[in-house]
């Protein structure tokens, strides 16, 4: 089984990561149950590992965090759903790369409840929707807009960070960064296409398509 939480309002970036970490310690103790949270951040950039000076536009603009978890810079803010996943990668095969995989086919499956394509792209992480609506590329190429990101961090073998999906944050608060260091491409969200959701519903479409991913029940 695995535990779900739900935080109300906006959750402190470092008291989220401090839980993080004593959970996942007490993940692999045997101590604690592997847990799915779900919260909201205020608006904030966050600099992931492999992040590069250059990507962070408005470095004035929100408070901005480096963090442990794979990635460049991303952006939290109110409207996005941040799903955090303290998840034994070690009992589920020690494969980092299928378990990527995995949370991409969760978030894919997600946003299929609302009738959106989710889509991958090869060295692009994240989660993309085509815009058919907008002018093309400059290679005359369809133009994609990010819907969803993602970046982990695993401490022996349990993971923590995870998923961000943009429900209805600000876009434009994504114009003070090189989101995930990928110049090009626009961000979307599910009320920008024009879908009337909210958190909730986000939230029970990630409840019924976790089993079919990981394979392990929510409680």
């Amino acid at each position: 089984m695995v535990e779900w939480r739900t935080s109300e309002g906006l959750t402190d970036y470092r008291a989220a990561e401090a839980f993080m970490e004593a959970r996942a310690g007490a993940i692999a103790r045997g101590e604690a149950e592997e847990l799915i949270w779900l919260l909201e951040h205020p608006p904030l950039y966050t600099a992931g590992t492999s992040a590069r000076p250059e990507d962070l536009l408005a470095p004035e603009r929100f408070p901005v965090f480096p963090s442990k978890r794979g990635g460049q810079y991303t952006y939290h803010g109110p409207g996005q759903r941040i799903v955090y996943v303290m998840l034994d990668v070690g009992a589920r095969g020690r494969d980092v790369r299928a378990f990527v995989r995995q949370l991409e086919r969760w978030v894919i499956a997600t946003l299929a409840h609302f009738g959106v394509k989710g889509e991958i792209r090869e060295g692009r992480i994240g989660v993309w929707v085509v815009r058919p609506e907008k002018p093309p590329a400059p290679d005359g190429s369809p133009r994609e807009d990010k819907i969803a990101a993602i970046g982990i961090r695993l401490r022996r073998w349990i993971s923590f960070h995870g998923i961000s999906i943009n429900v209805e944050p600000d876009l434009e608060h994504f114009s003070g960064i090189v989101p995930c260091g990928i110049a090009g491409h626009g961000v979307t969200s599910l009320v920008d296409l024009g879908l009337p959701v909210g958190m909730e519903d986000v939230d029970l479409a990630l409840r019924e398509t976790f089993g079919g991913v990981f394979g392990a029940a929510a409680r």
